[in-house]
This record gives C-alpha cells, sequence and structure tokens, in this order.
C-alpha cells in the first residue's frame, strides 16, 4: 500500500494544485478544508506525513502539529505559510515541524521536501520496527527454563535489571550470558541507551585499549581519524565486557580507574570525556582464583562484582531440556519454512542422557542438524548427531564416580541403583549401559530381567 498522506488546505484552488503536483509520488492522498475535519482522518487513517497550512478554520495548523507529535513524534509534518509570515514557520519548526515551505512556492521545492519527508518517515517506521524485535527478542519471557535454578537466575536479573549497579555474570560457555546481560539492559530505565558490546577475548591487548576508550587522530601508526570508544558510545546505555577474565591486567588498571570516575582521555588525547556507562560483565573462568593467582586484579573484581548472577550449565538443569529444544524446533522450522516436527520420547531420552558441555548453544546446533536431517514429521534419535567424544566420555567413566554408594541398603539395592544409574546415563541402551557398568550384554540382560520379577 502507497504512503497516506493527509493535506489540510483550506483554499480549494490551493489544495488541488497541492495535490496535483504530488500527484505522480505514488501516494495516497487525504484531502481536508479544515482542522477538525484534518484531526477526524488523523486519528482514523494510518497517516505516513502531514502537509498542512498554518492559518485553518475551527483548528489552527499549529494545534495540528501539536496533535500529530503528540500521538507520533515520527510521523514528519510540512508547514505552508504565507510570504512575510516567516516567524510562524521558525515556530513550526520548533515544535517539531519536519519543513516549511512559503507561498507562492514552487512545484519542484515541495516535491523534494515530501519526497525527503517521506523517506524519514520510512526509515523512523524501520528503526521502531527494528526496536520492537529487539525488545521482542532480549525480553526475560523469551529465556526459556521453568528449572528452579533458571527462575532463581532470572528473578535475579530482574531484581538488579532496574537499577545502574554493576553486574557479573558468570557461567560456562553457551549458557547464554550475553542474552541475559541484554534482557537486564532491554528491561532497564537505560533500555533507550545503547547496549555496546566489546569482546575482551577476541581483541588483542594492545588494541583493546583502543577499542575501549578509543583515539585522536595520529594517537598512532593507521590513525588517519578521531575514533570514539565503546565506553564513550555506551554513554546513557550499558557497556557489556564479555570475557572479562581476559582483560590484562594492564588495561584492567586503567578501566578500574573511569569505572570509578566515568572519565576517560581517548589514546593521543588530553581532553577529559565523561561517560555515564552501566557496567555489565561476564566471563567463563573463576575470577576468583585468577585474583589469588595474581592474574586478576583485586579492586577491579570487587568494582564489578556488586551483584553477581551464576548461570548454571544446562546438565544441572535438565529439565530445561525439553522446552529449549521445542523453542529451538519452532525457530529453525520458521526459519525453514517447514511445519515443525515433534521429538520423539526416544530422541528426548537421548538429549537428556547427554553432558552438554558446550549448554545452549550445543543444544541449538544439534535441532539445527536434526531439522535438516529429518525429512518426516517426527524427530528420531538418529537425526540428533550428538559429539561422539563426549558420548565416549560417559562410556568410560569409572563407576565410583558416577555411582552415589550408599552403605546400609544391601548388596542387591545397590546394585539394582547401579543398573538403573547406568541404564539412565546410556539412554535405555542395554550396550552402553554395560560397557558403564564393566559387565557384558548378556550379563545385564539377565540382570535386568531378575530385577523385573523381583
Amino acid at each position: 500500500m502507497p504512503p497516506q498522506i493527509l493535506l489540510i488546505e483550506d483554499e480549494d484552488r490551493m489544495r488541488q494544485v497541492i495535490a496535483m503536483q504530488i500527484s505522480d509520488l505514488d501516494l495516497l492522498i487525504h484531502e481536508a478544508s479544515d482542522g477538525a475535519q484534518a484531526l477526524d482522518i488523523f486519528d482514523n487513517q494510518t497517516i505516513h506525513l502531514v502537509i498542512t497550512d498554518i492559518k485553518l478554520p475551527k483548528v489552527s495548523g499549529m494545534e495540528i502539529l501539536a496533535h500529530v507529535k503528540e500521538r507520533n513524534p515520527d510521523i514528519p509534518v510540512i508547514v505552508i505559510t504565507a510570504y512575510g509570515s516567516i516567524e510562524n514557520a521558525v515556530q513550526a519548526i520548533r515544535e517539531g515541524a519536519f519543513d516549511y515551505v512559503t507561498k507562492p512556492f514552487k512545484e519542484e521545492t515541495l516535491r523534494e521536501s515530501v519526497k525527503k519527508a517521506l523517506k524519514v518517515s520510512r526509515l523512523a517506521h524501520e528503526v521502531r520496527y527494528l526496536r520492537q524485535e529487539i525488545e521482542d527478542k532480549f525480553t526475560f519471557k523469551n529465556i526459556v527454563g521453568d528449572s528452579p535454578k533458571i527462575c532463581e537466575v532470572l528473578e535475579l536479573a530482574g531484581s538488579v535489571s532496574h537499577t545502574d549497579t554493576s553486574v557479573l555474570i558468570t557461567g560456562e560457555s553457551g549458557t547464554g550470558k550475553e542474552l541475559l546481560s541484554r534482557a537486564t539492559h532491554m528491561n532497564s530505565p537505560r533500555s533507550s541507551g545503547p547496549f555496546s558490546t566489546v569482546n575482551c577475548a577476541a581483541i588483542p591487548s594492545s588494541l583493546l585499549e583502543a577499542e575501549l576508550f578509543g583515539y585522536e587522530k595520529g594517537a598512532f601508526t593507521g590513525a588517519h581519524k578521531q575514533v570514539k570508544g565503546k565506553f564513550e558510545m555506551a554513554s546513557g546505555g550499558t557497556l557489556f565486557l564479555d570475557e572479562i577474565g581476559d582483560m590484562e591486567l594492564d588495561v584492567q588498571a586503567k578501566f578500574l580507574r573511569i569505572l570509578e570516575t566515568q572519565q576517560f582521555e581517548r589514546l593521543g588525547g588530553s581532553k577529559t570525556i565523561t561517560a555515564d556507562v552501566r557496567i555489565i560483565a561476564a566471563t567463563n573462568k573463576d575470577l576468583w582464583q585468577m585474583v589469588q593467582d595474581k592474574t586478576f586484579r583485586e579492586d577491579l573484581f570487587y568494582r564489578i562484582n556488586v551483584f553477581p548472577i551464576q548461570i548454571p550449565p544446562l546438565r544441572e538443569r535438565k529439565e530445561d531440556i525439553y522446552p529449549l529444544s521445542q523453542h529451538f524446533i519452532r525457530e529453525f522450522s520458521k526459519a525453514f519454512g517447514k511445519k515443525p516436527p515433534s521429538l520423539s520420547d526416544s530422541g528426548l531420552k537421548k538429549l537428556l542422557a547427554y553432558p552438554w558441555k558446550g549448554n545452549i548453544r550445543e543444544l541449538k546446533n544439534v535441532l539445527e542438524r536434526a531439522m535438516i536431517l529429518c525429512t518426516t514429521d517426527v524427530i528420531m534419535p538418529d537425526h540428533l548427531i550428538l559429539n561422539p567424544y563426549q558420548e565416549k566420555a560417559i562410556d568410560t567413566l569409572p563407576l565410583d564416580k558416577l555411582i552415589p554408594m550408599m552403605i546400609g541398603d544391601g548388596l542387591e539395592a545397590l546394585e539394582n541403583r547401579c543398573i538403573a544409574f547406568a541404564m539412565e546415563q546410556a539412554g535405555n541402551n542395554v550396550s552402553k549401559a554395560a560397557r558403564i557398568l564393566g559387565i557384558s550384554r548378556a550379563t545385564l540382560r539377565y540382570r535386568l530381567e531378575k530385577s523385573e520379577k523381583t
């Protein structure tokens, strides 16, 4: 559908001329001869641009401008004013008008103003749409899981999101640390500000300082222009420091000073810059142990560890594997343009028996492969290609690491418990369970049949 224009002009002849001058721009033009009629059209149509005379009967052009900006500030308004009334046009610009043209005006002047205004309107719509997409994606509701551990994580993040307190998110790779940090930002008073990310592990130490604080032209070889750093660009929003445990000690010292003062200088510069930034850091390392090893500054640790949140690995919240799987199946079905298949019980058992060293990221990859391989309406175990090295690790684990030895229940009860545990770890695969127990398949079959009879 073409863009819809609201044209407001009380002189019929002038309104017809304006409509004719822009008629070839592929527009749907709504015409109004007075302000009251214009407001009724605006409130009942999807308008992308308003063109209005300043002087109108019933409701003035300035009142229409105020009404439009109150309802939707992104809709541009072009005001038309008589020659000699420039002060009215200037006042309209101050109050939010996009542009003004004075009577009599050249046809091309109006056409160029309309084209520019429609471009701005389209870009504003795209920005709103993309922002809504981001807000919908990075919300606590989209962090999938019902386990008590993940619910506790979400409760903590929700509590701290409404503050400016520094947050340290810890957890293994692939547990969703960045997703949680973005959700914390999007649910904070800073959500309209930027969310700037620095991966401390991906940037060499020699370049990390320039990435964080920026540099002036000529600060070093190759610095051909002034560049703002991520800290400065995050002002009014949040700076997410991913893998902060990989930050070198010399950069840690400089960063600590900036955290305390919110002031810094770009490399090669002498001007002090102030930035209002909230810090959320994340790491998969044990920072406290690094403090003991003198590889991470203790004062910086306390500065960023004001509100710690630890995300548990997937193997410690296996009740979340099924809802996560369903979420990824729906996501990939939409991306691949196919009907979402169901996950078979045997497929789910295979997923539950796997250790998930790569956590949620690994589960997502496994299900993406499964969606490609599955040509039916059910995902079967054969579609779920797991890391053979991790599966082998389960097979060769010593029994005393797998079974909590409880003394006093009797040998037969302990034996049944060992068998049940091994079968669970093996996904009810008898051969694999026999390897875990260190017995033959025939022996395990015999003991299973024996336990079923008792």
